[in-house]
């Protein structure tokens, strides 16, 4: 029952995190309910295990049908790697209790800006690269991937606005973008957790199996459904994150 539980949680967790991230929020509560006795690191590692697979059958997806510039995602992916293992390093120093209302203003200040600009994001103008614009993808990559090591929730929903935000991207691309960074901030966290022997491959590869598929169908959605779609799903998924960040904060 356990593992029909947590494989039918990582194919829902990779059908929206295919879209606009946040798969995180299903997935990750589910491991740490299914399996209340584990230690909270094999958990964490089980779970970027059984998500790394899943975002890189969304980033293939994207990839064949959005067309990237990759001189902007590419320098934004390496400092994210590289930034994202130091945040994993630094985790035990910064307390979880700081970052969560931090979070909670970043992610209610993006929530009223994106509704507020009510065509941010839907006409995909890219700015011209230069020096500038890529110096800005090495911040931004390397900001969330920090963040990403440390803390983690909304990792995926900070990039697609920030790819909108900063380089004029619309939704759709915005979110085909994060996925690359994504899972180069995924790959930095595996890279301590398997050496370590923190992943649980008998419950990981069945939820990376489901995640794939999750991952599969939720890319469709948001390439046929385009960056109007991305755009109602990243609003209710940051509504969600701010919930959950309120709700924690509150208890």
């Amino acid at each position: 029952m356990e593992w029909l539980f947590l494989c039918s949680m990582a194919f829902c967790a990779g059908m929206i995190d295919s879209a606009v991230g946040g798969g995180g929020l299903i997935q990750l509560p589910a491991l740490f309910n299914a399996l209340p006795q584990a230690h909270p690191a094999p958990l964490l590692g089980t779970n970027k295990l059984a998500s790394v697979f899943g975002t890189a059958s969304a980033t293939r997806s994207f990839m064949r049908r959005v067309q990237l510039p990759w001189a902007l995602v590419l320098p934004a992916t390496v400092a994210a790697f590289f930034l994202s293992f130091a945040g994993a390093t630094a985790a035990s120093h910064i307390p979880k209790e700081v970052m969560k209302p931090v979070v909670l203003v970043l992610l209610i200040a993006m929530a009223v800006y994106t509704l507020m600009k009510k065509d941010l994001g839907k006409l995909h103008k890219p700015a011209v690269i230069g020096p500038r614009e890529r110096l800005t993808a090495v911040l931004v990559g390397g900001s969330i991937g920090f963040y990403d090591g440390v803390f983690g929730p909304g990792t995926g929903s900070f990039l697609i606005f920030l790819f909108v935000r900063c380089f004029a991207f619309d939704f759709l691309h915005a979110s085909a973008s994060a996925k690359v960074v994504n899972l180069a901030t995924n790959l930095a966290a595996l890279s301590f957790f398997v050496p370590s022997g923190n992943v649980m491959y008998l419950v990981a590869l069945p939820m990376a199996a489901c995640n794939v598929a999750g991952s599969l169908v939720g890319a469709r959605i948001a390439i046929h459904g385009g960056a109007g779609l991305v755009r109602v799903l990243f609003l209710i998924l940051v509504t969600a994150l701010i919930g959950k960040f309120a709700y924690d904060l509150l208890l």
